[in-house]
């Protein structure tokens, strides 16, 4: 089958994937084996031994690779370790310009490990051009993150890209909020797209995964000359599970999508609310960015209680019953998240109140139940 011209709907079913040539198997089959025969040394069928690639695995990275409109995709056991994979890519006395808003994670992996060998990291506000004052001989990287976590600011990706290339900068594009059902970095420019397929591709909360895709070769050989070597690959079951989820990511995007307007739309009427973060908002700062690159504005929404402390905060999130509190996002069902202790906890507390994660944050992974049963929940939850 030609996948080139196909829609996103169509690729997320057959994207990257063929019948199996063994069985004729329509979903790729989990091949749990750690090694492969060989015919003479050094002649096999494409696979030695499963760390270095495992047929279901590879189903699951052409499925990534054919979804974001990229030609290489590569799986790993998480989200951070695909990032680290990324990092891999440095040398002692490199920088790093990213995002001043993004994952906890992330930013742990960037300040509390990377930067223990000689890697330097900038944080700035990538919200307009000035920051490529940042960029010097030495930016080897540009880090984005776009809808951002948990704030939900848009960034233009294709301006970063060109300030990127302009500096002979990796770019590197985290579209876990968005997908690639919602919006393509690499259509925009971006050299490497990275994903938490935890979240909305596994769409489930029954997985951890990371994902990288590209349409550079060399950048490719690299990406799988360290998964080889590193080994913090994705196993054949967990790549089976991913495959399965993401064959439903549009229809589930489509009501996440629907379900965060109405949930967006209610909190901004609420007097116990302060400020509502969703970039289907008017006054939202990155909304005209978020109309020109992404498809629909996502199922994630932030919000601050208005006068609350940690205290208060925390009694309206553990109030909520059809959103479950947890951490994570994504799922079918609905979460509420406090960032300041959760998601965000490894980030001070001086630098993450800097970008708008107060102790009255609240962020919610909107899901696919029905919109009534989410509303009134947060309304009971709210009103007390």
């Amino acid at each position: 089958m030609d996948h080139q011209n196909l829609h996103i709907e169509t690729l997320a079913i057959h994207g990257g994937q063929e019948p199996d040539p063994t069985t004729g198997a329509v979903m790729p089959p989990i091949y749990q084996t750690s090694t492969y025969a060989q015919e003479y040394p050094g002649k096999h069928k494409g696979f030695e031994y499963s760390r270095s690639q495992n047929p279901t695995r590879y189903a699951l990275e052409r499925a990534i690779a054919s979804m974001e409109g990229g030609t290489h995709g590569a799986a790993f056991g998480s989200g951070l370790a695909a990032i680290d994979c990324m990092l891999k890519f440095l040398s002692p006395g490199d920088e790093v310009v990213a995002c001043n808003d993004l994952y906890g994670g992330t930013y742990r992996l960037f300040t509390k490990v990377f930067s223990n060998y000689g890697i330097k990291f900038t944080f700035v506000d990538m919200s307009n051009a000035a920051w490529e004052e940042h960029m010097s001989a030495s930016t080897k990287m540009v880090w984005m993150e776009t809808p951002t976590n948990p704030m939900l600011n848009v960034l233009d990706i294709e301006a970063a890209a060109k300030i990127a290339k302009s500096h002979g900068a990796l770019f590197v594009v985290d579209n876990t909020f968005a997908t690639p059902y919602l919006q393509r970095p690499l259509d925009l420019g971006a050299d490497v797209v990275m994903h938490s397929g935890t979240k909305y591709l596994g769409g489930h909360s029954d997985v951890v995964l990371g994902l990288l895709a590209t349409k550079d070769e060399a950048i490719a050989e690299k990406i799988y000359f360290i998964q080889n070597a590193s080994g913090a690959i994705l196993g054949p079951m967990d790549s089976f599970i991913a495959l399965r989820g993401i064959k439903t990511l549009h229809v589930r995007m489509d009501r996440h999508c629907e379900n965060g307007e109405a949930v967006a739309n209610y909190l901004s009427t609420h007097p116990a609310v302060d400020k509502v973060y969703w970039p289907g908002l008017e006054g939202h700062n990155g909304h005209e960015v978020a109309k020109r690159q992404m498809k629909k504005f996502g199922g994630m929404v932030s919000f601050t209680v208005k006068g609350a402390g940690f205290e208060k905060t925390a009694d309206v999130v553990s109030a909520m019953k059809v959103f479950t509190l947890a951490e994570s996002l994504g799922g079918v069902e609905s979460l509420a998240g406090h960032p300041a202790s959760m998601t965000h906890a490894s980030i001070p507390k001086e630098e993450r109140e800097k970008v708008g994660v107060t102790d009255n944050l609240v962020r919610l992974s909107v899901g696919i139940e029905h919109v009534e049963d989410l509303l009134a929940d947060l309304a009971q939850a709210l009103d007390r």
